[in-house]
């Protein structure tokens, strides 16, 4: 117990230090609190904070703690597995759960409870009076098991959420960082299609914008360089991209092929054409 709380307290004040560091929070004496005009300085902000708080974001109750419902008597036994559990300064650490190396099985259960949505929609309700009731899948320590919103205040929380725009929602951390020195002995890869990308792509085009085919084939999953009867590598031999020919060569094909849906002029990739 002593050691996880230790630890907490470390991984805390690095925490900290690093949030310091960044203008998201300031730091006296005493207290530490989040910085005023942070990053964006965005409507956005206010609503996260409250919503970070347990607090009301928004109505006549702007401030106020939410209304949580103990329809259970609050734990006074601590149980065994809080000896696995530190919590210091509002940060908790459980070590409660592990997985062997060959319990891949128990693994996938471990990241998809840290992957799993916020929300639950299963466990939300309509109140009579007409707020949002949201059940809470483990009670509380005080025996809380319900978190009453009112419904504009719901939607707040929702939109807190809300990432901001071109931020990574998918963030690698330690040896899966993309400077890490020991990522390429981590994270496999296929040494031939490694290899064939060195020797086809100079450096100017592997920073190039996609084509129309690596689109088509990243999204759709449809190869237009592979020829549908003998399987063989197709070679452009000309790209048409004149919006006058393609629309006269999408009105031929449409009167030729009339049940066939074609795609709107404008939206119309240039056709290439391949042997």
């Amino acid at each position: 117990m002593a050691d996880i709380e230790n630890l907490t307290h470390k991984i805390s004040l690095r925490i900290a230090r690093y949030l310091e560091r960044s203008g998201l929070i300031e730091r006296d004496s005493e207290n530490s609190y989040l910085a005023a005009g942070d990053v964006d300085n965005n409507e956005m902000n206010d609503h996260q904070v409250y919503s970070i708080n347990y607090r009301v974001s928004i109505g006549p109750q702007k401030g106020k703690k939410v209304f949580l419902l103990q329809t259970l008597l609050p734990i006074v036994d601590a149980s065994k597995s809080l000896d696995l559990l530190g919590k210091v300064a509002g940060f908790s650490l459980h070590a409660g759960v592990s997985a062997k190396a060959g319990e891949r099985a128990k693994l996938e259960r471990l990241c998809r409870y840290v992957a799993r949505p916020p929300v639950s929609s299963r466990r939300l309700s309509l109140t009579q009076a007409g707020n949002i009731c949201y059940e809470l899948k483990t009670p509380y320590r005080s025996g809380t098991t319900h978190v009453i919103f009112d419904p504009l205040d719901f939607i707040s929380k929702l939109a807190a959420l809300i990432p901001a725009p071109r931020v990574n929602l998918t963030r690698f951390h330690g040896v899966f960082a993309p400077n890490s020195e020991y990522r390429a002995s981590i994270v496999k890869q296929s040494s031939d299609k490694k290899s064939t990308d060195e020797e086809v792509k100079t450096e100017g085009e592997k920073r190039a914008a996609m084509t129309w085919a690596a689109r088509l084939k990243r999204v759709f999953n449809i190869d237009i360089q592979v020829c549908e009867a003998c399987k063989g590598r197709a070679k452009v031999i000309a790209c048409i991209d004149d919006p006058v020919v393609i629309d006269q060569i999408l009105t031929h094909l449409r009167v030729t092929k009339s049940n066939q849906v074609m795609l709107p002029v404008s939206r119309a990739p240039p056709v290439n054409l391949a042997r």
